[in-house]
């Protein structure tokens, strides 16, 4: 049944091409192939087709299909576990420019090897910013490493 609709779906839109932002189906192949849908069985169709054929995923990755590619990606919950657990020992390595605590946050945010010394010098600068006070809380940290490694 859902091959079928998304062949209805296919066959209704070839033709139509542009691309805009519409507020109520997201970015995708559906918001390219149904710029500006201003009504419902427009807006139902473009979110069909981009549930039909999985784009959006794609779209906010690479930033295309009318999508924007986000500037940083988010923390993961182990790494948000992990920063909250080890707050004191990740301001000391941050502080020194090297350490375990450091080493780990890099593997969780996949920071490629070559990279990671400049990335801890970065870090090391940025101390201020990342704890800028003793009651930082660890979303704050995550958020101020992402700012400065990005």
């Amino acid at each position: 049944m859902k091959k079928v609709l998304c062949a209805v779906v296919a066959v209704l839109t070839l033709g139509a091409a542009g691309s805009a932002v519409a507020g109520n189906i997201g970015c995708g192949l559906g918001n390219s192939v149904f710029p500006n849908p201003d009504t419902t069985i427009e807006q139902v169709f473009a979110a069909t087709t981009n549930g039909c054929f999985g784009n959006q995923t794609f779209g906010i990755t690479s930033g295309t299909v009318g999508c924007e590619k986000p500037a940083s990606f988010s923390s993961t919950p182990q790494l948000e576990q992990f920063v909250a657990s080890n707050m004191d020992a990740l301001a000391r390595d941050i502080a020194a420019g090297q350490g375990e605590t450091l080493a780990t946050v890099a593997e969780l945010l996949e920071v490629p090897a070559a990279e990671r010394a400049s990335a801890y010098a970065a870090l090391q600068a940025n101390f201020g910013r990342i704890y800028p006070s003793a009651d930082v809380q660890s979303g704050q940290v995550i958020d101020a490493i992402i700012a400065v490694i990005s």
